[in-house]
């Protein structure tokens, strides 16, 4: 059962990936509390979370904000991601079962439905379950645990790509799934390679056409 402070870091975590808290947003621990309606110690707690992630920046007697997205944070965290991924889709292409191919193949015809309505958020939560449910067939929920610790900055950057890099994230997603029903775990491999490695390209757009969220 998640705590009031896991309630408000989950809020305003969903806030700052997807922009609705954009860099340089002020936050106020008063003010926060009384939208959620909760005291002020949950959201003081939620702020100290949020600022070992490197998501926001407290700083006494004056507003926190919202920071910068770092590109070193998003290379980093795709480091550990890909490192991690890979190593969980060989296991996932040995163990998966065909029910599971079938309900990752339903997360596709999810995700179609979202890009279909532009409706990034959505399609944003679907990419997530898509590669939780994988590490969760594989019997190695764990390993997302990891990599949901790491990815934040990483989302961040991913999310804003998502107004023109949706379909090819679909695309890829497809490709994934195609090699681990052939069992192809080399395969697998490339296509979770091929896909993480996009964030370099997106940091690259970014930097040209929203240059305004990098510190």
């Amino acid at each position: 059962m998640p705590t009031v402070t896991d309630q408000v870091f989950t809020l305003l975590y969903d806030r700052v990936v997807n922009l609705t808290l954009p860099p340089g947003a002020k936050l106020s621990e008063v003010e926060m509390a009384a939208q959620m309606g909760v005291s002020r110690q949950p959201v003081r707690d939620a702020f100290y979370r949020l600022s070992q992630l490197g998501f926001i920046q407290i700083r006494p007697q004056r507003a926190t904000i919202v920071t910068p997205i770092s590109e070193e944070a998003v290379l980093q965290a795709y480091f550990i991601r890909a490192a991690l991924e890979e190593s969980c889709i060989r296991v996932a292409a040995e163990r998966l079962t065909n029910g599971h191919f079938d309900a990752l193949a339903h997360l596709l015809d999810l995700q179609a439905r979202e890009i279909e309505t532009g409706n990034r958020t959505g399609f944003h939560r679907l990419d997530d379950q898509f590669h939780h449910d994988i590490c969760a067939y594989a019997g190695l929920e764990f390993v997302w645990t990891l990599v949901k610790e790491n990815k934040g900055h990483m989302d961040r950057a991913r999310y804003l790509s998502l107004s023109y890099g949706a379909d090819t994230a679909f695309a890829e997603h497809g490709h994934i799934l195609d090699a681990l029903r052939r069992r192809d775990a080399e395969a697998a491999v490339a296509a979770i390679r091929q896909h993480l490695s996009r964030i370099e390209g997106i940091i690259a757009r970014l930097r040209v056409d929203q240059p305004q969220v990098f510190g």
